[in-house]
């Protein structure tokens, strides 16, 4: 009875490790692209599907930027069982843990990812 919930959270940490790793790589990506060009528009276009194949419990996710601001979203997925879970890094690396499920605390003050039950960022 004790050994499963603890299994389930050691799955779910995985899962949004692998989401933090593709926020990070996208924010990265997007970084380099205004590096090149002057600004983020078209970035989401060119790095969305190359960061989505990475993240298969999660569905990324790049507001329509402008040139100086864009927002990248992780939400969980029903099929990856992370549903409730959606989080968000900028370009100025303010990150969020927008929404969280039932029985998650919310970091406070909220501006990291949550990766842990209690709240914990990592």
């Amino acid at each position: 009875a004790i050994a499963l919930p603890s299994y389930w959270q050691y799955i779910q940490r995985s899962k949004i490790v692998e989401a933090t790793t593709g926020l990070s790589n996208f924010r990265t990506r997007m970084e380099q692209y205004f590096l090149d060009n002057r600004t983020y528009v078209g970035g989401c276009d060119q790095y969305s599907a190359a960061i989505q194949a990475q993240v298969k419990s999660f569905t990324m996710a790049c507001a329509a930027p402008d040139a100086n601001t864009y927002t990248i979203t992780a939400t969980g997925t029903a099929a990856g069982g992370m549903t409730g879970f959606t989080y968000t890094v900028n370009q100025s690396d303010a990150k969020k843990s927008d929404s969280l499920p039932g029985g998650w605390t919310s970091p406070s003050p909220n501006d990291c990812w949550a990766t842990r039950k209690d709240g914990t960022c990592g």
